[in-house]
């Protein structure tokens, strides 16, 4: 029988994920696919210890759910790679913990993957985010399209199911900045998404800071080397851009020696090129700080606690 697993990174959700984990669980049973599990995350949330109290109760309560608790705030990427490595399912189901990614769209995501697609992901045509969320998001498709050879077609958000030897490869990615869309699509092209409702949060607001906006980003970027390139390019552009100026410049104070340029267009260039210069360098400081941190081993997550869970460790070796 096909078992699937339901992957939730958990932040400040004690009042809501309970009622999405029932949803999720009457949803497949009434779909009559098979058995499911819910690997849920605690991203470290900062509510005095209220989230991780109702997992722990959950997870006493339902031999379905394991609960993981991280010791510390890992970001949504690598809370939800510490959920693929403890899933045993065939399927993967990736889902928000605010009722957002409703389970009654689900099925939408299945009859697709039933289609021969390894990843399916599904998309709103019309978002319930605030406004900053929403640019957020906006600004990290644009980085996407552009450094990461996504097929035009396909729209991607955090709800998604995926055929368990692409989650396979994923987790054996160790490094400490983690895109997903990355990493899948490291292993298949074979990817479709399909549109489904966006619901209303049913309690509070997005927990999306700019700071988690800019690690997601910054995430990205490690997945490509374009911005490299567009440096390079850059530079011999204005290379180039220089060598005719300081022609011109040449010329015209041949053509006439009394003529001079100014020491404001002198100090503006002398500006914009070292504003250039500093920029690119920055890029290619955070590609050399990422091996760094590389070197070092810095872990994507750290685990206090877990419920209802074998050690990943033992599970790859078979000890269990």
């Amino acid at each position: 029988m096909m078992l699937y697993s339901v992957i939730i990174p958990c932040y400040r959700s004690d009042q809501t994920i309970e009622h999405v984990v029932d949803l999720t669980r009457e949803e497949i049973k009434k779909l009559d696919r098979g058995e499911v599990e819910f690997v849920l995350v605690n991203d470290c949330s900062p509510d005095g210890g209220r989230t991780i109290e109702k997992l722990k109760e959950m997870a006493a309560a339902h031999k379905d759910v394991k609960v993981i608790d991280l010791a510390a705030n890992s970001g949504q990427h690598n809370a939800l790679m510490a959920a693929l490595r403890h899933a045993d399912g065939d399927v993967i189901i990736g889902m928000d913990d605010d009722g957002q990614t409703h389970p009654s769209q689900l099925s939408k995501l299945l009859e697709a993957l039933d289609q021969g697609y390894d990843l399916v992901y599904g998309y709103y045509p019309e978002k319930k985010h605030n406004w900053f969320r929403n640019l957020g998001s906006r600004f990290n498709d644009l980085t996407v399209n552009m450094m990461i050879k996504k097929p035009k077609d396909v729209r991607t958000s955090s709800y998604f199911v995926v055929r368990k030897f692409v989650r396979d490869y994923a987790i054996e990615y160790t490094g400490s900045y983690t895109y997903l869309l990355g990493l899948f699509m490291r292993c298949t092209q074979n990817i479709a998404s399909v549109p489904v409702q966006h619901f209303d949060r049913e309690v509070g607001e997005s927990g999306y800071t700019l700071k988690q906006l800019i690690r997601l980003w910054s995430s990205i970027i490690g997945f490509s080397v374009i911005p490299l390139r567009v440096a390079s390019i850059t530079g011999f552009f204005f290379f180039f851009l220089g060598i005719l100026a300081a022609s011109a410049i040449v010329v015209r104070n041949f053509i006439d020696p009394t003529l001079s340029m100014g020491w404001p267009s002198i100090m503006c260039a002398i500006s914009f090129f070292f504003g250039l210069n500093f920029m690119f360098l920055g890029m290619i400081g955070e590609y050399l700080g990422r091996m760094f941190l590389g070197m070092n081993k810095e872990p994507q997550y750290v685990i206090r606690a877990t419920y209802n869970v074998r050690p990943y460790k033992e599970e790859k070796e078979g000890l269990l």
